[in-house]
Order: C-alpha cells, then structure tokens, then sequence
C-alpha cells in the first residue's frame, strides 16, 4: 500500500507540472526586456519593451523549472486561469555587481531579459529574487496582451546563421548560439573554423561526450567594424557589435558585455536555450552567468577549457570552486544557508547535493588529496570563499585548468540539465 501510494503522489506531481504546449504556446519566442536598478541592497524592476521573435528553441515538455537554480526567478500565469505555464531560474550581471564595492557607493541599472514561448492568451509575469536567507520573494510582476500592437516583431541586427553542428529538433535538443565578438568582415572564415573549434572541444569532455546527439550548435556571421575587444587598462577600445570588455568589475580576466539589448538581437537569428560569445582576443578571460549568456576568447592556449568552464556556469549553473582574492566580489555567498549550485555545500543541507556518489564511510570534511585531485568528497575552499564552503574534488575544471575532467558532481549536473532541456 505504501509504494502504491507514493507512485500515485509522483504521477500527481508529474500531472501538477505537465503543461500542454500547443494548448498555451506558440512555437516562436515572447522576449520581455527590463531596466534592474538599484545599489548593494535595493533593487527595482521596469519594463523598457516586450518583443517577438521568429524561433523558439526551447522544451515543449519541460516547461516549468523543477530545480530552482538562480538567483533570479520567473513565472508565467496564464491569467484567464491563473495556471502557471512556464518558469524558469536565472542570474544576471546585476547581482554580480551587488556585490562588488562599487554597490555600495552608487545605484545602477542593468538591461535583462527573460524569455518564454510565445502565448496564445494574456499572460501575467511575476519576477522573484533570492533573498539572503535563499527564499525566492515577489518582486515585480507585468501583464502582457499577446494581441497588442505594441509587441515589436521588428529583427535587429539580422544577419546569416551558420550550422556549426546540428543532431535534431530544436525542441529535443539543447541549442547553442554562438555570437562573434571583434570579428571584421574579413575575419568569418576564422570565426566558423572558430565555432567548429568550440564544437570539438566541448564533445571532448564528458559528459558532453556520450551526449553529443543531444546539441545542435549555430552560428551568426555578424561582423564587427574592429577587430578584438576593449581592454580598458591598457586604453584599448574596438568598435565591436556587442561591446564587450575584459575588466568587468575591475577584474582584469573578467570579460563580460552589458549592452544586453544588442545581445538578444543578435542571438534572436537561431532558435537557442544557450547563448555563448567567441571573442576574437588572445589575452586569457572569459565569464558565463547562468541562463543569461557565456564569454571566452578564441585564441588563448586554455581556449579549449575556458570554453567549457564558463559553459558550465551557463548552462549547468556550477560555482567556481577556487577560493583565491582575484575576484572583485564582496560577501558573496552567506555561509549560514545552502547555495543553490549544484558543485558548492556549506553542509547546511548536503543531502541535495553530491552525496549520494560519495563512498560509505567517506569522511566529511574531506583532507585534500593532490595525487588523486578527481577523488570525490567534501573539500573546504570554493566559491572564492576559503572557510566554511566546500566543494566535490581536490581539483576539477571548475576550478583550475591542470586537469582534463569535470569531477564526478559537476558531471551529475550536467548530466541533470541536458536530460531537463531534451526529455
């Protein structure tokens, strides 16, 4: 009697989140653009326009978010029915900003983006943060008219898109766009070897490898007047379509865009659930912001490793797990409560994370093990924090770059979020 009953609580719950996608969606995107403003501990929300674009690639099964990962979270209700159809986790370079030293000094605004497929029926958008005790509140909600004429259909930056890789059905696939940053008219040849290139590399990692047919990869040939990108500290500056620029925040390796608006422009010419931009630098850098978009360099001897550790923070949502000062970032995670990413624990609650793969008997906290850096256990130091936060190896690609493996944690989430976005 007891396993009929939980079967019958697990197909409820299934039932709870099954939402049927031709009763409520198009298979085209709803983009709802937004100002985030505030300073180190206020935030305010405000529309600047609600767009649609021609593709969706996302699920049409798993259409509400069952992971909570993020620091930012969003609802759709249909508002006929008060029934959410779709949800998903997010971060953004807002919070990221929270909590350098500059928050505390000045307010700023940020442009953001969510994006869902497109409704049939008027649809009400509630927009909730994580509080520092990491319970989601409201903050904000907005009601769109799917038939207003305010709705801009308008395509900006419209340009080609090349198939790097394609394995199927944008529907049943995780999809990659890949955006040029500092690529001239002359330089295409060398962004498509490029994202052939990032292709190669990431299916050279598990498990990426063993799930290959599960991704398509695009490409947008969108040339920049310059070649390379800003680098602030050494008064270099490129005329380049997305703006990005290494010294995000002050930090010398941290090369991120926020001319957001330019972003989703461009990245609306493929249907995409990932966003990742190849900038044509050599100087080591890179960045990714989970479900918000991923930045390396082309050229760099770790290329091929800085592209799937920063996609590991977009598209799986892993911590770092060093813990040395070059971060700008102050208080960044509070060590009385769990963090949401997968590959970090504080131990608060460790039993949502990695121990189900630890060995019986394995000892918590765990001592370091340099011989064996992939060893799985509960290592202080990550999340740039060196007391009180762990982390799953001694050493693994979400950390630094000496070895050629994820450890078997960051693995297990990966794995968690391809099976999300094509089951």
């Amino acid at each position: 009697m007891k396993r009929l009953l939980t079967i019958v609580l697990v197909f409820t719950a299934l039932r709870a989140f099954s939402i049927n996608f031709d009763e409520y969606f198009e298979n085209k995107t709803l983009r709802l653009d937004y100002y985030h403003a505030g300073n180190f501990n206020t935030e305010e929300y405000f529309i600047d326009e609600v767009k649609a674009e021609p593709y969706w690639g996302g699920s049409h099964v798993n259409l509400i978010d069952t992971m909570a990962y993020g620091n930012y979270f969003f609802k759709v209700f249909d508002v006929a029915s008060n029934k959410m159809i779709y949800s998903r986790g997010y971060c953004t370079l807002f919070d990221e900003w929270q909590s350098t030293l500059e928050a505390k000094q000045i307010k700023k605004s940020f442009s953001e983006t969510v994006v869902m497929p497109f409704p049939k029926k008027n649809v009400r958008v509630e927009f909730y943060s994580r509080s520092k005790k990491g319970i989601y509140e409201k903050k904000f909600e907005y009601t769109v008219n799917v038939k207003s004429y305010f709705i801009n259909p308008e395509r900006k930056l419209q340009y080609p898109v090349f198939d790097a890789y394609i394995s199927g059905d944008p529907k049943n696939c995780v999809d990659i766009v890949i955006l040029p940053e500092g690529y001239t008219a002359d330089e295409m040849d060398k962004f498509k070897d490029d994202c052939k290139k990032f292709a190669k590399s990431l299916f050279e990692f598990d498990p990426y490898t063993k799930n290959k047919t599960k991704f398509n990869i695009r490409a947008v040939l969108a040339p920049s007047l310059e070649s390379g990108v800003d680098i602030p500290a050494q008064h270099i500056w490129k005329k380049t379509l997305l703006n990005a620029s290494f010294y995000t925040f002050d930090s010398e390796r941290y090369l991120m865009t926020s001319d957001n608006k330019s972003l989703r422009d461009m990245a609306g010419n493929a249907p995409y659930d990932q966003i990742y931009i190849i900038a044509n630098s050599k100087k080591y850098g890179g960045g990714g912001i989970f479900n918000h978009y991923c930045v390396s360099v082309n050229s760099n001897t770790f290329a091929a490793k800085i592209f799937v550790h920063e996609f590991g923070h977009g598209f799986a949502g892993l911590a770092d797990e060093y813990f040395d000062s070059s971060t700008s970032y102050n208080d960044f995670y509070p060590l009385d409560i769990e963090p949401w990413e997968p590959n970090l624990t504080t131990l608060v609650n460790f039993d949502s994370k990695w121990k189900n793969l630890l060995s019986a008997g394995a000892k918590i906290p765990t001592q370091a093990n340099e011989e064996n850096p992939l060893q799985l256990g509960v290592y202080e130091g990550g999340g740039y924090v060196a007391k009180g936060m762990y982390r799953p190896a001694t050493d693994c690609l979400m950390d630094t770059f000496k070895g050629d493996e994820f450890c078997g944690a960051c693995k297990q989430a990966i794995q968690k979020m391809i099976d999300f976005y094509c089951k």
